[in-house]
């Protein structure tokens, strides 16, 4: 007995620790306590649910924010297309106003100049050029326009006049061009006198007067009107006013600078005067 217990006791005692330790874990679990394998595996797996549960709530987060970003996106390019459509009916109905306020003269232009007959015209295009002062009109032979037209604005402004015809264009010379030569009468006594385009002139947007009536003074402010003469013109279109008087070369022969009465710079439609009586 003695010899089967040395050579039998020690597996025999470690046989029984692990029977009593399965029964006490087996009882632990039925208590409803987590046994010692439980906790091993709970202390396993705890950390992996908790990165588990982290990884999902950053992705729910990369999500959410996608869908939101994604949001704000079309209510932006919404806004923004709202924005354009707005812009461009307060651009359409500023048009409108404007024509109809041209209109408006133009009715007041008709009342006073009752042999006019007119043609209204976009203009399209600005020759770019430094050498003349030119542009092109949206209507030409098809509307009844001819070479030779004077150009005026809706009160009465003259702009230049028709030199190259299409049948559906128009290129019309202003009055400040090099090449314009114009008829004109100056100041309350209505002395004659000739627009002429000049060069340097040209590019400050002023126009010279020169060949003026023996004996005229010439005042800073004086207005200048078309003289009729010649039948290019009508008698009576406002050219401008005279902003500074000099003097030739020699000292001897005044002239004026002119500024006209149009702003340039500024014109998107003018009226093409087709018909009217000549002076005689």
């Amino acid at each position: 007995m003695k010899d089967y217990l040395k050579k039998k006791g020690i597996p025999l005692g470690i046989a029984v620790v692990l029977v009593l330790v399965i029964a006490a874990v087996s009882l632990r679990a039925l208590d409803g306590r987590a046994g010692f394998l439980s906790n091993i595996t709970g202390a396993v797996k705890a950390p992996v649910y908790k990165a588990g549960s982290s990884i999902i709530d950053w992705l729910e987060g990369i999500y959410g924010y996608i869908y939101k970003y994604d949001q704000l996106v079309a209510e932006n390019e919404s806004l923004r297309k709202q924005l354009a459509q707005a812009q461009e009916e307060a651009r359409l109905g500023a048009e409108a106003r404007e024509e109809n306020e041209r209109l408006r003269e133009l009715l007041n232009l008709k009342e006073k100049h009752s042999d006019f007959v007119f043609e209204s015209a976009k203009i399209i295009s600005w020759n770019a050029s430094n050498w003349a002062s030119t542009f092109t009109l949206s209507k030409g032979e098809n509307s009844g326009i001819e070479v030779g037209d004077p150009v005026v604005t809706e009160y009465g402004a003259l702009v230049g006049q028709v030199i190259e015809l299409g049948d559906t264009w128009a290129t019309v010379r202003t009055v400040i061009d090099i090449d314009t030569k114009v008829g004109v009468l100056v100041g309350e006594t209505g002395n004659a006198a000739m627009l002429m385009g000049e060069f340097s002139l040209m590019q400050e947007g002023k126009v010279k007067l020169t060949y003026v009536t023996e004996g005229t003074t010439l005042l800073p402010d004086d207005i200048v009107l078309t003289s009729g003469k010649g039948g290019k013109f009508p008698q009576g279109l406002l050219v401008g006013t005279i902003l500074e008087v000099r003097t030739e070369a020699g000292g001897q022969n005044p002239y004026a600078v002119v500024e006209p009465a149009c702003d340039l710079d500024s014109l998107s439609q003018v009226f093409v005067i087709k018909e009217f009586d000549v002076e005689e």
